[in-house]
């Protein structure tokens, strides 16, 4: 998910009452609900495929990144926040703990839920899971949660007790939770329709179904079908209302995944860690002889990779 869900989270986790267990204990939140994007340093230095989504969101992350925000919290409570001395209470380092391991929990639970994915075995395998049921940016929940996060400090401001002030955070976390269980239900039901409905107009053979949400609309799916060990890709909407249908684009795109192009651009560094992390990878060649390159896209994201932020172009060298 994007990053100001990751905040609105920690936000609301924090006006639910786990901030006053410590001091920092908001910002604490609020930065371990991002802190497993540290990887996104991999961008600037081209090696994002490879890197993201990664170590910083597998299992031993989530055992070994909560001590190094506490490190880094406990090091600004010294350094900065008692510098001037004061009776400041120190923040304490078990609540720290607690809250970190929180909220550093939700971030890669949240990026399961959509169609990048996230490698839930790093360091140790490097196997892609995908939830499948929110768009990245999702302005339901960001409604949601900024709801409760604000009414859940006026409430506080206004002197209300503890217990009250908390609810309407608790209440828009809860609600979230729902729908997001609702649609990744919604998905899994949009995958297995799509796959029969594929199979009906007589699309196949089937492999893989991807019922990818979209941007604001819950009740609509784009359909990425894998067909005959992925050699070809069908594309399709699936909709819910006013009745469930699913309607079939006419395009097909072949992915020349046996092709000689598609062997020497495995071959190379930035081909091979793409191909890591594509999901419905396709190749397409571009110039004649020594000047030929091959571009590699991912069809969960766009069918031309001259276009798209998801895509390498490998050269002859």
């Amino acid at each position: 998910m994007d990053n100001v869900c990751h905040t609105l989270v920690g936000a609301a986790l924090a006006k639910t009452g786990l901030e006053r267990h410590t001091a920092l204990g908001g910002a604490t939140l609020m930065i371990g609900a991002n802190f497993p994007d540290i990887d996104a340093i991999a961008v600037p230095l081209g090696v994002s495929f490879e890197w993201r989504r990664g170590v910083t969101h597998g299992a031993l992350a989530l055992i070994v990144l909560p001590f190094v925000l506490v490190g880094l919290m406990l090091a600004w409570d010294r350094f900065v926040r008692r510098r001037g001395g004061g009776d400041r209470r120190p923040a304490d380092p078990r609540a720290l703990l607690m809250l970190s391991a929180i909220a550093i929990g939700t971030h890669p639970a949240l990026d399961w839920m959509n169609v990048y994915g996230v490698r839930w075995l790093m360091p140790f395998d490097g196997t892609w899971f995908y939830g499948d049921a929110l768009f990245i940016v999702d302005p339901w929940i960001w409604g949601a949660l900024a709801v409760g996060v604000v009414a859940a400090r006026r409430r506080r401001r206004r002197g209300e007790s503890p217990d009250l002030a908390r609810r309407p955070a608790a209440w828009a976390l809860g609600l979230v939770s729902i729908y997001i269980a609702a649609m990744f239900v919604l998905g899994q039901i949009g995958e297995s329709h799509a796959r029969r409905a594929l199979a009906e107009l007589g699309v196949g053979p089937i492999d893989r179904v991807m019922a990818a949400p979209v941007p604001v609309n819950p009740l609509r799916r784009q359909i990425v079908a894998s067909l005959d060990g992925g050699s070809a890709y069908r594309f399709a909407e699936l909709r819910w209302t006013p009745t469930t249908s699913l309607e079939l684009q006419e395009f097909t795109l072949t992915s020349h995944l046996d092709s000689p192009m598609a062997s020497w651009a495995r071959g190379s560094n930035s081909g091979a860690g793409f191909l890591k992390w594509a999901r419905f990878p396709f190749f397409i060649e571009e110039g004649l002889g020594s000047d030929a390159s091959v571009w590699i896209g991912d069809a969960r994201y766009s069918v031309d990779p001259r276009v798209s932020w998801a895509a390498v172009r490998v050269d002859r060298e």
